[in-house]
């Protein structure tokens, strides 16, 4: 059986939410951008606001612009590199032929 409380989960002093309340909201545009898979996204911009050149794609990330038929390229990402790949970079394989002979030697007791 329901108890007699009428506005129980409600908190004290709660009242309507409204414009009223908060007050008038800013003008506000809405502008079209497109990524390089042609999502649309229509973010609200406040009426004086900037508005940027590109914007990020809430559904795959790529960035958008406001031309439809001529959306901006998606960043090129470097695949990851290896300890090796950085070290492959710095020495040559001769370098790494003189050090390798170089640390044997020493496990050895050559030097």
């Amino acid at each position: 059986m329901a108890s007699g409380n009428a506005i129980r989960g409600s908190r004290v002093g709660a009242g309507p939410m409204g414009e009223a309340e908060r007050g008038e909201s800013a003008p506000r545009n809405r502008i079209s951008f497109w990524c390089a898979n042609k999502h649309e996204t229509r973010p609200s911009f406040a009426a004086e606001a900037a508005i940027p050149e590109t914007w990020d794609c809430p559904r795959c990330g790529f960035p958008a612009g406001q031309d439809e038929h001529n959306p901006p390229a998606p960043a090129r990402n470097e695949p990851y590199k290896t300890h090796l790949a950085y070290v492959r970079e710095r020495r040559t394989d001769a370098d790494g032929e003189a050090i390798l002979a170089e640390a044997l030697a020493k496990l050895r007791g050559e030097i």
